[in-house]
C-alpha cells in the first residue's frame, strides 16, 4: 500500500504543477482586461482541488513513510529533517495560500481582482511547492516519478 500511495503522490505532483502553471498563466494573461469566465473558474478550481488531493495523500504518507522518523537526532539527518519538518510545513503553507487565492478570487468584485488574486497567491504557492519538492538533485532519496 505504501508503494502505491508513494507512486500516486509522486505522479500527481506533475498534474498539480501543470494545473498551477496553467492557472497562473491564464490569470496573468487576463489580469489587465480579461473577463472571468466559467473556464477560468474551472482552471483555478481544478488546480486547488488537485493540490488538496495531493495534500491528503501526503498526510497519509507522512504517517507511513520510513523517511519520517522521530528518532533521537533526526534533525541532524537531512533526509529525516526534510520529510518530517520542511516538506510538510512548506506544502501546507503553499496549499493554504492557493486556497486563500481561490477564495479571494471567488469573492472579488471585479474580474481584474479575481485574476490578480489567482496570479499572486497561486504563484507564491507554486514557488513554495517547487522549493519543497524532493527533487532527485537534492539527494533526498527521491526520483522524478
Amino acid at each position: 500500500m505504501y508503494t502505491g500511495l508513494l507512486h500516486a503522490h509522486s505522479g500527481l505532483r506533475w498534474v498539480v504543477l501543470i494545473l498551477l502553471i496553467a492557472a497562473i498563466f491564464n490569470a496573468f494573461g487576463k489580469k489587465n482586461g480579461g473577463v472571468w469566465t466559467a473556464k477560468d473558474k474551472k482552471i483555478t478550481l481544478f488546480a486547488m482541488v488537485f493540490t488538496h488531493i495531493q495534500l491528503v495523500l501526503g498526510i497519509i504518507l507522512y504517517f507511513m513513510s520510513p523517511k519520517v522518523q522521530f528518532v533521537e537526532g533526526f534533525m541532524q539527518n537531512p533526509v529525516y529533517r526534510f520529510f518530517a519538518v520542511e516538506h510538510i510545513t512548506l506544502m501546507i503553507i503553499a496549499i493554504a495560500l492557493i486556497t486563500i487565492g481561490y477564495s479571494k478570487a471567488k469573492r472579488a468584485a471585479t474580474d481584474a481582482k479575481k485574476f490578480g488574486a489567482v496570479a499572486t497567491f497561486y504563484l507564491v504557492g507554486l514557488i513554495l511547492i517547487l522549493a519543497s519538492i524532493p527533487w532527485p538533485f537534492r539527494n533526498l532519496g527521491s526520483g522524478w516519478f
